[in-house]
């Protein structure tokens, strides 16, 4: 196993900084504002040779209750309780404060190993902040700058002494959350495009990146709780708990899928807090980035404007949707419900008709086999391919069915078409006049390709290439 290390500290002394410093990107969220991070958050990092797992944390209160305060420190305990070892970061510029040495305490009597480290120390303003460290007894505090990255190799030698030996096997790098662009099979303008074969089966070894969305407080964290029956994530009546995009690798039915949860996504006239506008920027890289995206619907609320909003979103992105109605346990009138998600998906966005709909009880666990089934189907056809024999097929009897129009007296040919790339299913087709051709009509061929090929729901692009005239030299 790789080695852990938990950053812990009070609120705003630059845990989350540091985190971004050791792994090399910027994950977390970062901003003056107290309290920002609120579920803790683990990633691979690799500095200076030595690979560990490094996991930021909530600031940590002194609180006891049920309060969202307690709750966060809970959760920081618990990361606490999992790490190899653990840095207690103190803002050497405000100096060591009473918070900071009742948190000592509790990490000595914890039994994990500590390493201080004393942060913001760039220039002379955090020399005796740095010296203050001494007092906590927990050995020589490292002179730290998170924002600047000073300070990093005396990190890693403090580390060094807890690092798994060199002899044991070294562990696989873990798959990276990016979209899978391979496959791609370019065809030269003017050229009759190959036989292409059918996809062959999936490989069930890659992670199923599964990203879970929707508006504030409908139930995402309560979900993925669910899913991984554990409470990973902070849940409560308050909304907007989530900002930090949380990923949890997760494994169903002997299928690894990486589980994210995102912060609720409100209309943009209503968000005007600079901390909520990251969060919002952090959810839609994560759409950007995911395969399958499950947006949560509160059942009894219905379908909101900005339900639709989001489900359009993540369409335009290419990615899968399945739309997951929560709550479904309050709901009275429940074939009403359904039939008004249904009459409201068919007049405000046709693209989404036939997506898969699950009814479930995140709190509950109810439907929730069901919803990863919908899941799973809904990859395999986001990763189909299909044939051009049968792509060429389809093309005919399209046109057949519904010619392309005249445009200036003449109509637009559709010469042939083949599939360039899965995930989305992309669609090359060779016209004599690209610009010509009406959006009307790619959007005809769009929805007549998923109605022909059984897969409803799922994004399918239309890319238009200019046919090339064989007389043109003669």
């Amino acid at each position: 196993m790789p080695l852990t290390v938990a950053i812990v500290g009070r609120p705003n002394v630059g845990k989350s900084t540091l985190f971004n410093r050791l792994v090399g990107r910027r994950l977390a969220l970062v901003d003056d504002t107290p309290g920002v991070t609120r579920d803790w958050r683990a990633a691979d990092a690799r500095v200076g040779g030595l690979s560990f797992v490094v996991v930021d944390t909530a600031g940590l209160e002194e609180a006891f209750d049920d309060s969202l305060e307690a709750r966060m420190r809970r959760q920081t305990e618990r990361a606490v309780e999992a790490a190899d070892v653990v840095l207690l970061v103190i803002d050497a510029r405000a100096g060591l404060t009473p918070l900071d040495r009742h948190f000592a305490q509790w990490l000595r009597r914890a039994g994990t190993p500590v390493v201080v480290i004393a942060n913001k120390c760039e220039g002379r303003a955090g020399t005796p902040g740095l010296l203050e460290c001494f007092e906590l007894g927990l050995g020589d505090p490292i002179q730290f700058s998170a924002e600047h990255g000073e300070g990093l190799a005396d990190l890693i030698e403090a580390l060094l002494p807890f690092a798994p030996d060199e002899s044991e096997a070294a562990p696989e790098p873990a798959a990276s959350f990016e979209p899978n662009t391979a496959g791609i099979e370019f065809v030269p303008p003017g050229e009759a495009p190959e036989e292409a074969e059918e996809e062959p089966p999936e490989d069930l070894t890659r992670p199923l990146n599964l990203a879970i969305v929707g508006r504030p407080n409908v139930g995402k964290s309560t979900l993925l709780n669910s899913l991984i029956e554990e409470d990973r994530v902070l849940t409560g009546p308050e909304a907007g708990m989530t900002r930090d995009a949380i990923t949890v690798e997760w494994r169903w039915r002997e299928r690894v899928v990486k589980l994210v949860d995102t912060a609720g996504l409100r209309r943009r006239s209503r968000i005007d807090d600079k901390l909520e506008k990251l969060a919002v920027a952090d959810t839609l890289r994560v759409i950007r980035m995911a395969e399958v995206v499950i947006l949560v619907i509160e059942a009894e609320a219905g379908l909101d404007r900005q339900d639709l909003t989001i489900a359009r979103m993540v369409l335009d992105e290419g990615r899968a949707l399945v739309i997951a109605l929560n709550k479904w346990d309050v709901v009275a009138e429940r074939p009403a419900a359904l039939q008004q998600l249904r009459d409201r998906l068919e007049s405000s966005l046709p693209q989404a008709r036939g997506v898969s709909t699950v009814t479930i009880s995140a709190l509950n666990r109810q439907g929730l086999e069901h919803l990863l089934d919908a899941v799973v189907r809904t990859h395999t056809l986001w990763n189909r391919r299909i044939s051009t024999s049968k792509i060429n097929g389809w093309l005919q009897e399209a046109i057949s069915r519904h010619p392309p129009p005249l445009v200036e007296g003449r109509r637009v040919k559709l010469r042939y078409g083949t599939q360039i790339k899965a995930r989305p299913p992309t669609v090359a087709l060779w016209v004599s006049r690209p610009t010509a051709l009406p959006d009307s009509y790619s959007r005809y061929l769009i929805q007549s390709f998923r109605d022909t090929f059984a897969m409803p729901g799922i994004p399918v692009r239309v890319l238009l290439r200019k046919s090339s005239n064989p007389y043109v030299d003669k």
